[in-house]
């Protein structure tokens, strides 16, 4: 389940974005790339490590969608799709594709779009441009 909306006064760490609508997105836009691609469900699904149900809800967005990318970052998700082979290269695109998404200031750009944020919260000065870049 995912959180509130911006009318709620719950606020959303940049972390907490990336799992409830982030990461559901890029689900749903690869799994329809991959679709697209010829590869089945249930081969989808063993690659994401979820259930072919799931790919389903993901390739009729009935999940994943509550959030709209950029075209910049849909066209790097079409780059993306065909490296996905296995488990192994699907992390590693998964987190290319976080790391572009931060460095764009998607990441910010959908936080102010979802959370009442403070005018002067920009990702350099609280620093989710670099999350998880150690």
């Amino acid at each position: 389940m995912t959180p509130s909306n911006k009318n709620s006064k719950e606020l959303l760490l940049p972390q907490e974005l990336e799992t409830y609508y982030i990461l559901p997105t890029l689900r749903t836009a690869l799994a329809i790339e991959l679709k697209a691609q010829g590869k089945k469900q249930t081969e989808i699904a063993n690659i994401f490590g979820v259930t072919p149900s799931a790919i389903s809800q993901y390739s009729s967005k009935k999940r994943g969608s509550e959030v709209t990318f950029p075209t910049e970052i849909i066209e790097i998700i079409k780059q993306t799709a065909p490296k996905i082979k296995d488990r192994f290269t699907y992390i590693k695109e998964i987190q290319h594709l976080l790391k572009m998404i931060r460095s764009t200031n998607t990441l910010c750009q959908i936080h102010h779009q979802l959370n009442d944020l403070p005018l002067n919260c920009h990702p350099q000065i609280i620093g989710c441009h670099s999350i998880s870049q150690k």
